[in-house]
């Protein structure tokens, strides 16, 4: 029996859209399911060389939720190149200016540091209200398990 190896244009053809409602997830929870299927790694023809991966549209980004002191804990950092350019901002901040950067930084901190890894990214759509412009794809609803407890 040989081996399966996908090609690359067997991997692209079979791409899903998925929709995320945040309202309620836990940051990091979400954002790993999120980088899961961006990767491709829910489908059983995965291949870590090839982009396999589905798109994700995520809605109501700036309703999750996050545990501890983490909103004021949490910074984010970004240099303008310039001596004493070093610009820092906490994740309650960022919440309050750009929710959607906060869900994309959580997701981008989880997939590979690569060209492949940034390809992937860009199949990632965030928007902060309930309406988004892909119903033509008929995305299916990502259920995400909540925590139990």
């Amino acid at each position: 029996m040989k081996t399966y190896s996908p090609t690359a244009e067997a991997a692209q053809q079979a791409r899903e859209w998925w929709v995320v409602d945040a309202t309620g997830q836990t940051l990091g929870r979400m954002a790993a399911e999120i980088a899961k299927i961006l990767r491709g790694k829910h489908k059983p023809t995965f291949s870590p060389h090839l982009d396999c991966g589905d798109f994700v549209i995520v809605t109501n980004c700036d309703r999750f939720v996050v545990t501890g002191d983490k909103l004021n804990t949490v910074h984010y950092y970004r240099h303008s190149r310039y001596p004493g350019g070093l610009k820092s901002r906490t994740m309650r901040e960022m919440l309050e200016r750009f929710p959607d950067r906060v869900i994309f930084e959580a997701v981008k901190g989880m997939m590979p540091k690569t060209r492949l890894g940034r390809a992937q990214m860009r199949k990632l759509r965030i928007y902060t209200g309930s309406e988004h412009p892909h119903g033509a794809q008929q995305p299916k609803v990502l259920e995400l398990k909540e925590k139990s407890g």
